[in-house]
């Protein structure tokens, strides 16, 4: 139960400072996507099943407050929580910028699938020169909020796991 709600409350604020304070801040006119941060790091931290059902529900909650089409995020960062986790067991290097590289390249991926999805279906108004140049600067910019970020993610992910009982 501790853990859905450091989940929630994660999620709810990554949104809030989504819409409010990031959505003022720009870096060359792209904005973060903190729902992919949050996506990845949990993925990193606890591995593919926790990454997709983070990514899941950060994607649906990002459908339905920014009045996107619905589904394209959450399969986007379900796919991209998912995927990260597997990597997980292959990374030995514990590199503190380990996650921020991660999170860039891997933010990258997701904006160009998601924009890339959306010109499939018809949702995509503009080039693909266009689109690339979004993902580096959401990439770059998902990088840079890394190490804020991730600290705290780790933390609330390390404090809300049930601690294991043993019993005789």
């Amino acid at each position: 139960m501790r853990r859905t709600i450091s989940l929630i409350l994660v999620i709810a604020s990554a949104i809030l400072l989504q819409t409010t304070l990031f959505a003022e801040i720009r870096l060359l006119g792209a904005k973060p996507e903190l729902l992919y941060l949050v996506t990845i790091a949990l993925a990193l931290l606890d591995g593919p099943a926790e990454g997709a059902v983070a990514g899941f529900f950060c994607g649906m909650a990002q459908d339905f407050m920014l009045n996107q089409p619905k589904g394209i995020t959450a399969l986007t960062l379900t796919l991209l929580g998912y995927a990260i986790g597997l990597g997980r067991t292959y990374i030995v290097s514990a590199s503190p910028l380990l996650p921020t590289m991660l999170v860039a390249l891997a933010t990258f991926g997701g904006v160009v699938f998601y924009g890339t999805v959306s010109f499939l279906l018809g949702q995509l108004g503009t080039d693909f020169g266009y689109l690339v140049r979004v993902a580096l600067l959401t990439g770059l910019y998902g990088g840079l909020l890394t190490p804020i970020a991730f600290p705290v993610i780790r933390r609330l992910s390390e404090t809300s796991k049930p601690r294991r009982v043993v019993r005789f």
